[in-house]
């Protein structure tokens, strides 16, 4: 791993594209990384590797969520105890991204695309506020989301009471949408509030242009 000081200057080929959940972010990378011939990045697909890679001392709220029955996760907590202690909404095993991102080709551009990547971890990490934006979905849109996708049962119905469970979940979800909304105005990095208002063509654009790609 480059020291600290050394990271914007090897991750200047690096574009962020997170966000919450819901808020077509993957979409939207899939067809930047193919219209400007870029590396797609995705920080949901690696996340069962990260779960074997990490260490307990560097993950100690993943470390506790691997022993939790699908109830003690999603039923048996309020939602604010949920968000509190859900590891990746506290940027736990972000050093394994930038360990991934280091070790890929810097001749070409990457995009990194998921919910994982925080403001205040993005934002030592770049030289240029060009290099990331944050897509926040509306409550409203992230939900219409899930149920185009057919996703959004998947989780709660791996419960003892599934609507209680995706309750849980989508008031947690919506927690960290508007954590992620205040925190990018402290960083001082680019938000795009995802209502569908916009089309997914105007939306890639609009990122796009926010790239200077």
């Amino acid at each position: 791993m480059h020291d600290a000081p050394d990271l914007p200057a090897a991750l200047t080929h690096v574009y962020w594209l997170s966000g919450a959940s819901g808020a077509a972010k993957s979409t939207i990378a899939r067809r930047l990384a193919a219209a400007h011939d870029m590396t797609l990045y995705s920080t949901d697909e690696v996340m069962a590797d990260h779960a074997k890679r990490y260490t307990p001392d560097e993950c100690p709220r993943l470390e506790n969520f691997k022993h939790m029955t699908m109830d003690e996760r999603w039923l048996n907590r309020t939602p604010d105890v949920m968000f509190e202690t859900f590891h990746w909404f506290h940027g736990e095993g972000f050093h394994l991204i930038l360990e991934d991102l280091l070790s890929l080709p810097r001749d070409r551009k990457i995009v990194v695309e998921g919910f994982r990547p925080l403001p205040h971890l993005v934002t030592p990490v770049i030289v240029s506020p060009h290099q990331a934006i944050w897509l926040i979905p509306t409550p409203q849109f992230r939900a219409k989301a899930f149920e185009a996708r057919g996703t959004m049962w998947d989780i709660p119905n791996k419960t003892s009471q599934p609507e209680k469970a995706l309750q849980n979940l989508l008031t947690r979800d919506a927690m960290f949408a508007q954590r992620l909304d205040k925190e990018a105005e402290a960083e001082g990095v680019a938000t795009i509030v995802v209502d569908g208002a916009r089309s997914e063509d105007e939306l890639l654009d609009a990122v796009g242009s926010h790239f200077k790609l």
